[in-house]
């Protein structure tokens, strides 16, 4: 069985929680229609949806329903702040959602095709910079349309992210796809705004994860070496204050401004943007998970307990603030112990001024 938390920006329903105002204590959001027992595993979000994917491949979306981004709504309740299972064109099409992920406006999915391949890739909502992927003509859709004669024949998606106005999507063979607003360099050259996935050249290495920031594209290669890349906008230093490679990574995300990796021995590595004290925190202890929102940073320690610091001016990060941040230091915002026996705090979240926390008993953990 699995409960999710959540706290900060709500202006638009997009906790699901049942209002739309901003709360800085952890309140257990509201699903229209789920299982307990469907662990959630991958949680994004919008400038003001949420997505919530499932081990099952379900999707369930909250927030505004105006600009499409949360699928197709039943007319009598459009604004009600919960999550509900996401309606796709096709309502016969059951085929397993593998990957999602959210631009300021706009939501993208990936679908497993009849021969269990993940090369169905979806999106709607709306994209004025070319963020839908769909061509020069398609720019706003409540149903999900599929973007054509993509990933090429023989090719799976593997990896999904998206920011404020572009995404990106890595290919089984390391190979880079882009599309949405490219002017600052984000989807290789040349820089425009690219309306369909175009492939990103010039890359010397195997791609295997991708993270969004606002202007730029941060590529990894495979752990062992940890070859990377970025791309786009060096606002911030986050190009030119790199590291020459990041070998043993194991997770990466990505805020507007800065960039976060977590190595295998638990350490946090982060450079870019830190005038909210968005960057790692000094003597901050062994982390297990990270979680990159817009402007802070969540982490799931060794203890159980989910640190979170950088820009917290919507309860993001908690009700202790100072100016609206958590400056060289953090909050503890949950705690595996404080509950019950058997449960524990399995995955974290973080979004658009937004922070997730789930619950998990032991036997479905992981």
């Amino acid at each position: 069985m699995t409960a999710i938390y959540a706290i900060g920006s709500n202006g638009s329903g997009q906790l699901g929680i049942g209002h739309k105002e901003d709360v800085s204590v952890p309140k257990n959001i509201i699903f229209e229609d789920r299982s307990s027992q469907d662990q959630i595993v991958q949680i994004k979000a919008g400038g003001n949806h949420s997505l919530l994917l499932s081990c099952s491949g379900i999707l369930y979306g909250s927030g505004d329903p105006t600009n499409g981004s949360s699928g197709l709504v039943s007319d009598s309740r459009p604004w009600e702040a919960h999550f509900r299972k996401i309606r796709l064109a096709d309502p016969d099409d059951e085929q397993r959602i593998v990957l999602c992920a959210a631009t300021w406006e706009a939501s993208i999915i990936v679908q497993k095709d009849e021969s269990g391949l993940a090369t169905k890739v979806h999106s709607f909502g709306t994209g004025n910079k070319g963020e839908m992927g769909l061509g020069e003509f398609i720019f706003r859709s409540s149903k999900a349309q599929l973007i054509k004669d993509f990933p090429p024949p023989g090719l799976e998606v593997v990896d999904l992210a998206a920011s404020v106005t572009h995404a990106i999507a890595v290919m089984s063979n390391g190979d880079v796809y882009g599309w949405g607003n490219g002017r600052k360099g984000q989807i290789g050259e040349p820089t425009d705004i690219v309306f369909s996935p175009r492939r990103i050249s010039g890359l010397n290495f195997k791609v295997v994860r991708a993270a969004c920031g606002r202007e730029f594209t941060y590529l990894l290669g495979e752990s062992r070496t940890g070859e990377h890349m970025i791309l786009g906008s060096d606002k911030w230093g986050v190009r030119s204050t790199a590291p020459l490679a990041v070998p043993r990574w194991k997770e990466i995300g990505a805020s507007w401004g800065s960039i976060f990796v977590l190595q295998e021995d638990g350490k946090l590595l982060s450079w870019g943007r830190n005038d909210h004290g968005q960057l790692t925190p000094s003597a901050l202890p062994t982390i297990l998970k990270i979680a990159i929102g817009s402007e802070h940073a969540l982490g799931l320690t060794l203890e159980g307990d989910v640190l979170a610091w950088g820009w917290g001016e919507h309860g993001n990060c908690g009700p202790k603030t100072v100016d609206g941040d958590v400056k060289g230091r953090w909050n503890i915002i949950a705690s595996s112990r404080f509950l019950q026996p058997g449960c524990c705090i399995s995955t974290i979240g973080a979004g658009y001024a937004t922070s997730w926390i789930c619950i998990s008993t032991a036997d479905t953990s992981s």
